[in-house]
């Protein structure tokens, strides 16, 4: 039995004969594997941090642009409602031009 265990140690390359370097590599091995927090996990989280922050970004912009056409609309309520609307007052009447160069 001893012979055997000595031919199998002998047979292993030198850095695996050390118990450091193998509980080193149990450990990598897990941390790789097993754990939550595996390199695959973090991967897809990143991720999902950049297109969130991305989409915040995004939703950011568009807030401000809906506050700004929110003021220009609170400051300019008649030309808003005429152009939007099509509103009129009494005896006046509308013409409404189409681009068609436009809706291309």
């Amino acid at each position: 039995m001893q012979q055997l265990r000595q031919q199998l140690t002998d047979r292993l390359p030198a850095p695996f004969r050390n118990r450091y370097v193998l509980v080193l590599l149990a450990f990598v091995m897990y941390m790789v594997f097993f754990d939550r927090h595996d390199p695959i996990t973090q991967f897809r989280l990143q991720q999902m941090v950049k297109q969130l922050e991305a989409d915040r970004s995004y939703y950011l912009e568009k807030i401000a642009e809906e506050e700004r056409e929110m003021a220009d609309m609170q400051a300019n309520q008649e030309r808003f409602a005429r152009e939007r609307y099509f509103m009129q007052r009494a005896n006046e009447d509308v013409f409404i031009i189409v681009d068609e160069s436009a809706d291309e």
